[in-house]
């Protein structure tokens, strides 16, 4: 079979460069057309040389507790390494009925996939480990960490057999989800964030006690963003029932935008009050550019 050819590949066209080939291929045009070179590891280097002490936090590895400094100091301090400080990353997936929303162009969930595997491909090109979540009122999925040659083609394959499922629960996977982190990671959250507020909340809290970085990615639609119907619609609930709904746009579009701006505002109050960086990605936007929009809040960050 012959491969795509990248000089002809639609790369400002998310949809159409979906239907141009695979999501491992597309991941690899837009990293490499795009993004190679402007990636930094936060962490430090790939050897096993010792680096420093960092003070001991719960979920640290015992054995690498220094005994010396504790019988010093009366405190626990962790020796570092540096295979140990290169970046560890959870790419969280949200995979719950609200993603699976597209209209004018791909579904949410289709462009979160998309940018999850680029997300993946160019992790791994920095020789940094990741990992991916799927989950909607539970963790569907968890494949760990990891720098290994298969990883890549073990995400697409996990990326590609997933589909949109149930109702959302943000606060109940991220309880489950915080125990299993070993190591302090980066988090990235790929969602459309539509859930009850005091939940998320409560575990974006948590992860940052936990001293993980937190980007929040939020895959938003364009009709979401500006609900341009203007002729009788019918709407139908994605997570819950399924049920369909006529209405006349007119009448809803203002308590819609006022309700809809209501909820942006207070995710913006969440992230600010919790440290955690949030980016609006729109499924018309290319790849590139939000890829761009991750990389920029990692370069802040460094």
């Amino acid at each position: 079979m012959s491969q795509p050819d990248p000089e002809v590949a639609p790369l400002a066209d998310p949809l159409a460069l979906a239907r141009f080939a695979k999501l491992d291929v597309v991941a690899r045009l837009v990293v490499e057309g795009y993004m190679m070179g402007q990636h930094k590891s936060p962490f430090k280097g790939s050897s096993v040389e010792f680096v420093e002490h960092r003070q001991y936090h719960p979920g640290d590895e015992i054995r690498h507790i220094d005994w010396r400094a504790y019988g010093k100091t009366g405190r626990y301090y962790v020796k570092e390494y540096e295979d140990e400080t290169n970046l560890r990353c959870y790419i969280m997936l949200d995979a719950s009925g609200s993603m699976g929303y597209g209209q004018s162009t791909l579904s949410k969930f289709s462009y979160a996939k998309q940018m999850a595997a680029a997300l993946t491909f160019l992790l791994l090109r920095q020789r940094d480990a990741v990992g991916l979540c799927l989950f909607d009122d539970k963790m569907r999925e968890l494949i760990e960490p990891s720098m290994n040659a298969v990883q890549f083609p073990r995400v697409i394959e996990a990326l590609e057999q997933a589909e949109p499922g149930r109702e959302t629960s943000l606060g109940a996977v991220f309880e489950d989800i915080i125990p299993r982190l070993k190591r302090r990671s980066l988090i990235v959250l790929l969602s459309d964030l539509f859930d009850d507020i005091k939940p998320l909340r409560a575990a974006l809290k948590r992860f940052r006690h936990y001293h993980h970085e937190v980007i929040v990615l939020q895959v938003i639609a364009p009709e979401e963003e500006e609900f341009p119907f203007s002729r009788p619609t019918q709407f139908h609930d994605l997570e819950k029932t399924n049920n369909r709904l006529l209405v006349d746009p007119h009448r809803l579009r203002r308590h819609y935008l006022e309700q809809y701006r209501e909820f942006m505002a207070q995710i913006d109050q969440i992230c600010g009050k919790t440290g955690v960086d949030r980016v609006k990605l729109l499924t018309n936007e290319p790849f590139a550019d939000s890829l761009g929009e991750y990389l920029a809040l990692r370069s802040l960050g460094n």
